[in-house]
């Protein structure tokens, strides 16, 4: 976010690790955390819809293809975006919130779900949906390439649950799936940064995504829509590495745990692990 939204004429960061050793010198590392309330408070609820839509698509569906695949992920990605529209603003609020102080001279918001209050208090619900198109854009796209490359990936690499090595392939299957994602849509993320951003300092700059896109081109050239990828990308990878393995081995063990309590004689089978 940091990447995303400085200014050009005067930037503060040089690239993801001059950004990074700035903020833990300016801000100690507690400023690596700032905004860590709203991820926390939404991830779970939105991994919840997010699985929960897809494989109900899926099944409605009735064939497993890879199109299915990718019109069920798109399908949870588009529905995810009520809450991760304002997790994600309060997020970039908190933190662009005391850019370069030790110790906050001003505090404008106490926490993430004091910013949504305030927001709505401002602006009411168009002010806490900053960025809803954006978003949308951006999700419903990503998640049909996240869990498309997923199901490749699981299918190519043979991922079966009596597969010593099952684990790591859904680790690495789950991370690849992560950036394929991300770099399916970026540029819009950075445009939903910058709209979800814009205000903060009292003045607003963009009348929308069209207009963003147009000013953000005009002023910084093509390279401003990769601004931040280094880092997204580096976080992309563990973090979906561990929550589509997490989630494949749960259902794994479920499925064999409703196996074994119908006592059905002979061997349990298991399923390929792909969703």
């Amino acid at each position: 976010v940091r990447l995303q939204v400085q200014n050009v004429e005067k930037p503060l960061y040089r690239g993801t690790f001059h950004c990074f050793q700035s903020i833990i010198k300016q801000e100690s590392a507690f400023g690596l955390y700032k905004g860590i309330g709203s991820p926390m408070m939404g991830l779970t609820f939105i991994n919840a819809l997010v699985f929960g839509v897809q494989g109900n698509t899926l099944r409605a569906l009735g064939e497993d293809t890879p199109l299915n695949q990718f019109l069920a992920g798109s399908a949870a990605g588009a529905i995810q975006c009520v809450i991760c529209c304002p997790m994600e603003l309060a997020k970039t609020r908190m933190q662009l919130q005391g850019t370069g102080e030790y110790k906050l001279k001003t505090k404008n918001y106490k926490n993430s779900l004091d910013c949504l209050i305030k927001i709505y208090r401002k602006e009411g619900l168009r002010g806490i949906n900053r960025g809803m198109v954006s978003t949308f854009i951006r999700e419903t796209p990503s998640f049909g390439f996240y869990f498309l490359t997923y199901d490749c990936m699981t299918r190519y690499l043979g991922c079966e649950a009596e597969d010593s090595y099952v684990i790591p392939k859904l680790l690495f299957s789950g991370g690849m799936s992560g950036i394929v994602s991300w770099l399916s849509t970026y540029p819009m993320d950075v445009i939903k940064s910058r709209l979800q951003a814009d205000g903060v300092g009292g003045v607003t700059q963009y009348n929308g995504i069209l207009d963003c896109f147009r000013k953000s081109y005009h002023e910084e050239g093509w390279r401003v829509f990769t601004r931040g990828l280094t880092s997204t990308l580096l976080r992309a990878f563990p973090v979906n590495a561990a929550t589509f393995a997490t989630v494949t081995v749960f259902l794994m063990y479920m499925k064999s745990e409703d196996d074994l309590s119908k006592c059905e004689p002979g061997p349990v089978i298991q399923q390929p692990s792909s969703l």
